[in-house]
């Protein structure tokens, strides 16, 4: 693999194509880590009408993605955090993340709370280690066995 030369993170919007790309990658990364259980979860990954959604671009390609919407009127729910396989280990998740949080402070949002799954390792060790903590299944997550919720309060 050929070192990278630029990376870029985008703010967009739901609508952008290469947002769609990478949430269609994540959703069949998904569903192949999780089989029949991801369809449970499938109702509260919708992406229409998000307006704060960030693209990663490596060498002008789109490699992640990542958005938050309203969670309240203080807490963002970061949601749709994706690297594609083969960019893994370059810490584009840590970054991406880091400009999820950045955004929601710029728009007043003092707390962001996520939801992962008992199958994602990484992305349990990357909120653990972005200073996350762990907390009780909120929301609609409640009640499901495979969904451990972080949260945390942004500087």
């Amino acid at each position: 693999m050929h070192p990278i030369q630029s990376t870029e993170f985008i703010r967009t919007t739901s609508e952008n194509n290469d947002f769609k790309q990478m949430v269609n990658a994540l959703d069949e990364d998904l569903n192949q880590r999780n089989g029949d259980i991801q369809r449970q979860y499938d109702q509260y990954n919708k992406i229409d009408k998000i307006k704060h959604a960030i693209v990663i671009y490596v060498d002008e390609k789109p490699v992640g993605c990542g958005c938050f919407k309203r969670y309240d009127d203080e807490t963002v729910e970061m949601k749709r955090m994706f690297v594609l396989p083969e960019m893994r280990g370059k810490r584009l998740a840590a970054k991406l993340l880091q400009e999820l949080e950045t955004w929601a402070i710029e728009e007043g949002f003092h707390k962001a709370v996520l939801e992962t799954g008992r199958r994602q390792v990484e992305a349990q060790r990357l909120y653990s280690v972005a200073g996350y903590s762990r907390t009780e299944n909120y929301g609609q997550y409640v009640g499901m066995e495979d969904s451990i919720c972080y949260r945390k309060k942004l500087k």
